[in-house]
């Protein structure tokens, strides 16, 4: 996992200078999430937030239908996002801890992100839904979200075969 240097979220330019996996990776994943939803509404996907304990860091949101994972690595197994993600934090901060929740508030809305102390589209250097969009470009999804479900299979034939 990668952790940023103390300061660089409080400051707009070196934030918005961050690469696109550490951008989307560590303050502005809600922004890559409410993108992919608006993109993909018929995939079955929604978010998720991976909320810390009161006192830890660590909040995180991320595309899922259950199986399948996206956010700034790209597609996953949704069990593999978790525990990466969880093993990061819990090998930094000793005693770390989170809850997940699904999100039932639109993650392109100031008003709504504010609230949870997240920024809003409008309160960025410059506009992160295009460079979301730019980066999902990147993606072959269907081949990508194929694969996560043909590793998924694989993980299940092993186990099952143990």
């Amino acid at each position: 996992m990668y952790f940023l240097k103390s300061g660089i979220k409080k400051h707009p330019v070196k934030r918005w200078n961050l690469p696109d996996r550490i951008f989307f990776g560590f303050g502005a994943c809600h922004i890559l999430a409410g993108v992919y939803l608006k993109k993909f509404p018929d995939k079955g996907f929604y978010a998720l937030r991976i909320e810390p304990k009161t006192g830890f860091y660590g909040n995180h949101i991320f595309i899922t239908n259950g199986i399948v994972a996206f956010d700034f690595h790209g597609y996953s197994l949704n069990s593999q996002l978790i525990k990466h993600f969880w093993k990061g934090w819990s090998d930094r901060y000793p005693g770390w801890d989170a809850s997940i929740e699904k999100v039932d508030y639109p993650l392109l809305d100031t008003e709504s992100l504010n609230q949870r102390k997240m920024l809003g589209p409008d309160q960025y250097l410059h506009n992160p839904i295009e460079r979301a969009e730019r980066f999902m470009n990147r993606f072959d999804h269907e081949h990508l979200i194929f694969a996560a479900y043909r590793k998924n299979k694989e993980e299940l034939s092993a186990f099952c075969c143990l």
